[in-house]
């Protein structure tokens, strides 16, 4: 009991105290998941949109790929990103392996797929119902992709706010890209991961309170999101 009650305390003592390492293994970690889950939306929106809104040889094949890319298993992203950014890869010159960049790569294959496949399906689904006013204004499917996602833009938020919760609980694939480097390449999780194998379990515990809570708040704005969104289509 008495040890329970120093590990809450010392937990506490390293959250409130303004521990510098503390406190840039989480900037850390958000700017590399934030920056990842940014750039795969830029891509992914509109390649999404385009996918569910034109017509071409090959396409479901691509679209059961992404599908599956879904459930990629993030150690096997992190083998791919290794193997491209170690000095016998093809990316090798550009030195990127073991830093923050390796890891934001990372998180970004992993991310892209979902962001995707969520998006091609919201997009196709509101096609469904707007195709016929979008063609008697004589808009094409290509010329409605900027219309169909400002539409959808709350779903598209959820679809963020998705990636951005599968990226936040990222371990593996930065750990191998990353190499858990303190000060430089250290996020939350590979912190849990380390510290929890060392036994310092306040340090582990800690960032660990800080993980669920901000999974939480990400949880807690999705649904928020997709209330708002149902209540204002339930208004038109």
């Amino acid at each position: 009991m008495l040890q329970d009650v120093s590990i809450i305390s010392a937990l506490w003592k390293i959250i409130s105290g303004g521990d510098g390492d503390f406190y840039s293994i989480i900037l850390l970690s958000l700017e590399v998941t934030l920056t990842a889950v940014t750039l795969a939306g830029c891509v992914g929106l509109p390649l999404g949109a385009m996918l569910a809104l034109t017509r071409f040889r090959g396409r479901l094949p691509i679209i059961v790929v992404i599908n599956t890319l879904m459930g990629f298993p993030p150690v096997v992203a992190g083998l791919v990103v290794f193997l491209l950014l170690s000095r016998s890869g093809p990316l090798g010159g550009l030195g990127l392996l073991f830093t923050p960049q390796a890891m934001m790569t990372a998180q970004f294959i992993l991310v892209l797929p979902i962001i995707v496949a969520l998006t091609r399906q919201t997009v196709e689904d509101l096609w469904s119902e707007y195709a016929d006013h979008m063609t008697s204004l004589g808009v094409g499917r290509i010329g409605s992709i900027p219309t169909l996602l400002w539409d959808a833009r709350f779903s598209l938020v959820t679809t963020m706010l998705a990636g951005l919760g599968r990226a936040s609980a990222e371990v593996g694939a930065i750990l191998i890209v990353g190499g858990n480097i303190a000060g430089y390449t250290r996020t939350m999780t590979t912190s849990i991961a380390l510290e929890t194998s060392k036994g310092d379990l306040p340090l582990a515990m800690a960032l660990g309170v800080v993980l669920i809570t901000i999974t939480l708040c990400i949880n807690g704005l999705a649904y928020g999101v997709s209330r708002i969104g149902a209540k204002l289509a339930g208004g038109r």
